[in-house]
């Protein structure tokens, strides 16, 4: 598969196309709005459906060092704002909150990028272990929740650590993706088939509305996007590159074949534009949209469905 094949099926699919359209829908003033409570519910629901799914696929999921892989993926979730948030607040100048959002989206993985980069190792005939989809289900949430605790640390509040990690571990964005892995693990096949047509085959569907708001909110804010633009042109692809070595790098130190550190490296270097923006607008209501979607929606991902994919599979020669 080319790399315009892979443009062609993931940048020009429905649910990016929507967003796409939400931005076209503020910027040519139309009066099309969403109401509150139908966000609410299309964030509930994609975030439950991200769980269960996940929880499915770990429970489904085997093999030799199958955990030692999945423990080393979720650390580098969780690790990633500790760099990010600061090198947003010295270089890029961002307020905590702003900061925090996007370290979010950067800490948590693109689930479309990930179906892209297996894709491409069918294509090449590369191999590549079965357990890697409950991959990236462990790698939606850490760095999301470390993001939040950041920000609820500079933001001054003196509230104990532990105290802290309950408050965010509860709150219904990050409870829902932890609960839903937790009912998709302990049900697995059997239990994902008998909700099948509710959240396997709307989600798609779903998504085009929830990316259709959230185009619209993002466009409402792109002003503010013009003070950091260039910096964070920089960030989005730089950064992508950096944390691609990482997981690769991982995930030859863990006994991965080529396929899978790839696939590491590809999860490490993608940023999220389904869990941690549902997240985000839910514990993090005065970030700005147009600084954290736009940096994962329209750098970073095009940039690993077009140049990152093959990019970061070369690199991966470079350890095997």
């Amino acid at each position: 598969m080319s790399a315009l094949e892979l443009v062609q099926i993931n940048l020009l699919s429905p649910a990016i196309l929507c967003f796409a359209l939400g931005i076209a829908a503020t910027l040519a003033r139309s009066d099309l709005r969403f109401p509150e409570p139908l966000y609410q519910a299309l964030s509930i629901y994609l975030l439950l459906a991200i769980g269960i799914k996940g929880g499915v696929a770990l429970a489904s999921g085997s093999g030799d060092g199958m955990w030692l892989a999945l423990g080393a993926a979720v650390l580098i979730s969780a690790a990633t704002p500790l760099w990010c948030l600061p090198l947003l607040r010295i270089f890029l100048r961002l307020s905590p909150t702003d900061a925090g959002a996007v370290a979010a989206h950067y800490g948590s993985v693109s689930v479309v990028t990930f179906l892209a980069a297996t894709a491409f190792l069918h294509a090449i005939g590369e191999p590549f272990e079965g357990f890697l989809p409950a991959m990236v289900a462990l790698m939606e949430v850490p760095g999301i929740v470390v993001a939040l605790l950041l920000v609820q640390r500079l933001s001054g509040e003196s509230t104990p650590w532990v105290e802290s990690v309950r408050t965010v571990v509860v709150g219904k964005s990050v409870f829902l993706l932890l609960g839903g892995l937790a009912v998709g693990a302990a049900t697995g096949e059997a239990g994902l088939a008998k909700v099948d047509a509710f959240f396997v085959t709307p989600f798609q569907g779903v998504l085009c509305l929830f990316l259709l708001e959230m185009g619209m909110v993002a466009a409402r804010r792109f002003g503010d996007f013009g003070k950091v633009g260039a910096a964070l042109l920089v960030f989005g692809i730089t950064l992508p590159v950096v944390h691609a070595l990482l997981g690769i790098y991982t995930g030859h130190l863990c006994g991965l074949s080529r396929g899978g550190a790839f696939v590491l490296g590809t999860l490490a270097a993608s940023a999220s534009y389904i869990a941690a923006p549902a997240t985000v607008r839910l514990a993090l209501p005065k970030a700005n949209p147009a600084l954290y979607l736009t940096p994962a929606l329209a750098i970073t991902f095009p940039f690993n469905l077009t140049v990152g994919i093959p990019l970061y599979y070369a690199l991966s020669g470079w350890f095997y």
